[in-house]
């Protein structure tokens, strides 16, 4: 008669792009870093092609997220509020994809004092409806029969939230340094 080894299977290794990172005592948040990237990396060229199929094409991402950004709520934005609700430090990005999206004809510019304020502009909501269409028809619908995932989602962007205070953070520290 054979014995059984009662010896668990020894556990795999964690997914990482960068080995040499990994903490002993968090091997999970190098597994979290590179599921970000990933998925950071695939959000980018989903929201760039949904975009385009809804019928404004070469955009980067950034310009696809400012454009959704000033149609939000309907209310004029200012270029400060903009980096500050996007989290983007490096106010020429914003700037410089403000002026694509001005000479598109999707943002309309408005100087208000010494302020300029943009808004979307009628052929920019058009495109930004049309982008929700397609949302809607190419990802949504999959977690349509699944409230547990859409529950996960929901904590999974709130666990994302915390970890981007985390992370900001994480950067002061290492900017005084």
């Amino acid at each position: 008669m054979t014995k059984k080894s009662t010896a668990s299977p020894s556990k795999a290794p964690p997914i990482v792009s960068s080995a040499h990172l990994v903490s002993p005592q968090s091997a999970e948040m190098s597994e979290f870093e590179f599921g970000l990237i990933v998925a950071g990396n695939a959000f980018e060229r989903w929201i760039v092609h949904c975009m385009s199929a809804a019928g404004l094409k070469d955009l980067t991402p950034l310009d696809v997220l400012i454009l959704h950004h000033v149609t939000h709520r309907a209310r004029d934005k200012r270029l400060s509020d903009i980096c500050f609700i996007m989290n983007v430090e490096d106010t020429h990005l914003i700037n410089y994809a403000l002026k694509k999206l001005v000479a598109l004809g999707v943002v309309a510019a408005q100087k208000k004092g010494k302020e300029v304020t943009y808004a979307a502009t009628p052929l920019g909501k058009d495109y930004v409806q049309r982008y929700r269409a397609v949302r809607e028809n190419c990802l949504i619908q999959v977690l349509k029969a699944d409230d547990a995932l859409n529950k996960d989602i929901g904590d999974l962007g709130r666990l994302l939230r915390v970890l981007s205070g985390m992370y900001d953070q994480a950067a002061r520290a290492a900017a005084s340094l």
